[in-house]
């Protein structure tokens, strides 16, 4: 469900960026940030700060360790960012008037 104040999407998963890493993360228990950068076409930095705004949220977490001596960085989607994307997901379901249910015709 949309944040108090915010429209019927949330506006911090909306962001087409946000909204790729999210969906990204959806399908994966967790992967590498330099996976993740690589697969969305994005920069370091850019990556990082949405990141930052997703970790915010608590919808993401990482985990900075060092594997054979070089920085290694995980992502994660967690149990409320994986809520989250469920409720962004049936929101703009409801905005666009796709049935909830298959077989719905309402």
């Amino acid at each position: 469900m949309a944040k108090p104040g915010q429209g019927p999407l949330d506006e911090t998963i909306h962001a087409q960026a946000r909204l790729s890493i999210v969906a990204f993360l959806a399908g994966l228990e967790s992967t590498g940030f330099t996976a993740l950068r690589d697969a969305l076409g994005m920069t370091d930095g850019n990556l990082s700060t949405h990141l930052r705004k997703l970790e915010d949220a608590g919808y993401v977490e990482t985990d900075k360790k060092f594997i054979d001596r070089k920085p290694h960085t995980s992502v994660r989607l967690t149990k409320i960012g994986r809520q989250a994307f469920a409720d962004y997901l049936r929101a703009l379901e409801q905005l666009l008037g796709k049935p909830q249910n298959p077989g719905d015709d309402r």
